[in-house]
């Protein structure tokens, strides 16, 4: 009788593991998008205008939905240099109806059509930074210690001193008698502006940073001959569209896990750059922890603990408390680091 329970447990156990479903690799996950900025001993004039230096830089993918899912109605794309002085940036955005109204600086830009610029230096997610500038070269530029979904403070004080930026027309501004092309945007951002929050070099030379792009677009009605947001039959306005470099998945550009890799080349050849090798493993690391976030918001909790196959090796997400402090933590078996997301959002590595 003895034996006969031994074995049937024995026969439980295995055809309990047999069941268990097979490990998800994290090889064939989509990354964010890369870029490869080419340093330039030149500066471009600040104009607006796409100059020949700029033939040196590539443009980027074009512009897809936040979600991913959609294609915009306008096409844009971005291009990337720098020099020791700054990062440029060339914007082109295809627009039949160029338009805006906000004029003062540091006012809530994303009532209008505008572009936006985020930054994040060490790519954890906290201490990043944001421009939205309009087509009238209205710019609005603040600073952010964490995402907004982790209780952020935003500075809405702080300047990119001595930035640059100018923007031109294949069209007419505000003139809604006539079908526009679109307009180009233009942008210098010194480095020793954009040094807060950066806890690594200055100048990220061979290096990458965590940057995005977003451009707000809305449907527009015309009162008295002047543009202005369009409202639906309740008086409500129409929400608006958000387009991206690289999407968000979500409609919240403030997830920086899924920003672009920006990587600053010190030559003027682009050289065979791919992802960072951990790119695929923390982006799984994210994908758990807002899963984990939401559950607890909504006070539910699971027992299971999120485990994957990267590059061939199981890896495993883990709840830690450190000094009364909570974090979810992997060990990457391929360069032996510890990666860790603190309870507030911040990504932490050791080794």
């Amino acid at each position: 009788m003895q034996l006969k329970i031994l074995f049937f447990g024995v026969l439980f156990l295995l055809c309990f593991s047999c069941a268990q479903p097979p490990l998800t690799s994290l090889d064939s996950d989509p990354l964010p998008k890369l870029y490869i900025s080419k340093k330039t001993k030149e500066s471009p004039l600040i104009d607006g205008l796409e100059d020949t230096l700029w033939d040196k830089a590539s443009w980027t993918d074009l512009f897809i939905d936040i979600e991913g899912d959609r294609n915009p109605k306008y096409e844009t794309r971005v291009k990337m240099l720098w020099n020791d002085r700054a990062l440029y940036i060339l914007a082109q955005m295809e627009e039949p109806h160029i338009w805006g109204n906000l004029k003062q600086r540091d006012t809530v830009l994303f009532y209008n059509n505008d572009f936006e610029v985020f930054i994040d230096p060490n790519g954890d997610t906290h201490d990043y930074m944001e421009l939205e500038i309009n087509a009238l070269n209205t710019v609005w530029d603040l600073f952010l210690n964490k995402p907004y979904l982790n209780k952020n403070k935003v500075d809405n004080q702080w300047d990119i001193v001595e930035l640059q930026s100018a923007v031109s027309y294949n069209g007419t501004l505000n003139d809604p008698t006539d079908v526009d092309k679109g307009w180009t945007l233009e942008i210098a951002l010194p480095w020793k502006s954009l040094v807060r929050g950066n806890k690594g070099d200055i100048i990220p030379s061979n290096q990458f940073w965590r940057i995005n792009f977003s451009r707000v677009n809305w449907d527009f009605s015309l009162k008295n001959g002047k543009y202005r947001r369009k409202k639906d039959l309740n008086g409500e306005y129409l929400t608006e569209y958000n387009w991206v470099w690289s999407p968000q998945w979500a409609i919240n550009m403030h997830l920086p896990e899924f920003w672009g890799f920006v990587y600053f080349s010190d030559e003027e050849t682009a050289p065979d750059v791919t992802h960072p090798k951990e790119a695929a493993l923390i982006l799984w690391m994210y994908r758990n922890f807002r899963i984990q976030q939401a559950l607890e918001k909504n006070e539910t909790y699971t027992s299971e603990t999120p485990k994957a196959l990267f590059e061939n090796e199981e890896v495993v997400f883990e709840k830690r408390i450190f000094n009364d402090t909570v974090f979810w933590e992997t060990f990457n078996p391929h360069d032996k680091k510890i990666y860790k997301i603190r309870v507030d959002g911040k990504l932490i590595s050791t080794e």
